[in-house]
């Protein structure tokens, strides 16, 4: 996929005759630098029909010439208000992507023709299994099983429990009562329809990893903005257990008036999901940000830095050199950041 930003969507009409549209006429513009805590996703041209025969308005932000992607025809699958979140399911010729709330961000995607590759931060979580013990993995912010949907052809035997808060029918649009099946090795799928971060007794010291992707209207949730909360969370690891993070973008990259982009060792500063997890957990927070190309994303994870000449032999291909980029959070450099900005 292309670099990671909001949806260019002007407006999602009925996809039935007796269904209105509840979704705003708003545009969202491409994130190139991300000056909030919007969570980045697929930046995806659309032509949107009601069917084959019947095209549906669109409007777009203009583009540079250089930065211009080939159209690509897609049509709404369906459209629901929950009562959590506004979600669209919509479809293309190559993927099958979830719509989530006012910002129409993409929070999952299926690609079609067996590819699990996502190319952008999902790919991130397959990383885990080889620096945790043996045991299941959490995903807290489900969505359509992207990264569940990776991590089990890869790491085949591993147990997921997944939670998801809405009853959002990816079952049947996203094809998550596939992943319920068991694997040849045993690896399978469990789905919780409920709020992740209410307090349980069952779950302490139950997971080897926990892979944290929770946001409303684009931004991480507010209750992962306190410290509590994640030490809270890592009671439910088993010892050595790790938590990994989507942390989106960063609050402001500001120099001299004009946006920036801050790529050097202090970076995570600026991004204060990180800034809280290196308080309740000091010394033992690493971070990483994704390539340009996948949308600047921050990946943190909790545990101390591993080996990574060890890890980058234990990941597929494809990550082996990507896992060298993570780094601990040096907070010797919060106070030449903060006099700088």
């Amino acid at each position: 996929m292309a670099a990671l930003s909001s949806m260019a969507i002007s407006c999602l009409h009925s996809h039935s005759c007796n269904k209105s549209c509840f979704l705003s006429p708003q545009v969202s513009k491409p994130l190139l630098i991300n000056p909030s805590q919007k969570k980045p996703r697929s930046s995806i041209s659309f032509c949107i029909k009601k069917s084959d025969h019947d095209e549906m308005q669109i409007q777009q932000e203009p583009v540079k010439e250089e930065e211009e992607e080939e159209e690509e025809d897609s049509w709404v699958v369906t459209a629901v208000r929950s009562r959590y979140n506004e979600i669209v399911i919509v479809d293309t010729v190559s993927s099958r992507y979830l719509l989530l709330d006012s910002t129409r961000n993409v929070h999952s995607v299926v690609n079609k023709g067996g590819q699990n590759w996502t190319g952008s931060y999902w790919d991130e979580s397959v990383s885990l299994p080889p620096i945790i013990p043996n045991g299941p993995i959490a995903i807290y912010g489900l969505g359509g099983g992207t990264s569940a949907r990776l991590i089990l052809e890869l790491w085949p035997s591993i147990q997921l429990e997944g939670w998801e808060i809405d009853e959002i029918k990816a079952r049947d649009y996203l094809g998550l009562s596939e992943l319920e099946i068991p694997t040849s090795k045993g690896g399978r799928l469990c789905i919780h329809v409920d709020d992740a971060l209410l307090p349980s007794q069952d779950d302490s010291g139950k997971y080897a990893g926990i892979i944290v992707d929770l946001f409303t209207d684009g931004k991480v949730l507010e209750q992962l903005q306190q410290v509590p909360m994640w030490l809270e969370l890592a009671t439910r690891l088993m010892p050595n257990g790790r938590i990994m993070v989507n942390c989106a973008g960063i609050e402001t990259e500001v120099q001299n008036g004009k946006p920036q982009l801050l790529l050097d060792d202090s970076a995570w500063m600026l991004n204060s999901t990180i800034k809280i997890l290196s308080e309740a957990f000091p010394g033992q927070v690493s971070w990483k940000r994704t390539p340009d190309s996948k949308g600047l994303n921050f990946v943190a994870l909790t545990g101390g830095l591993p080996d990574l000449s060890d890890w980058s032999k234990k990941v597929p291909v494809r990550l082996s050199e990507t896992v060298k980029l993570w780094k601990l959070c040096n907070t010797l450099n919060k106070s030449v950041l903060l006099n700088a900005t």
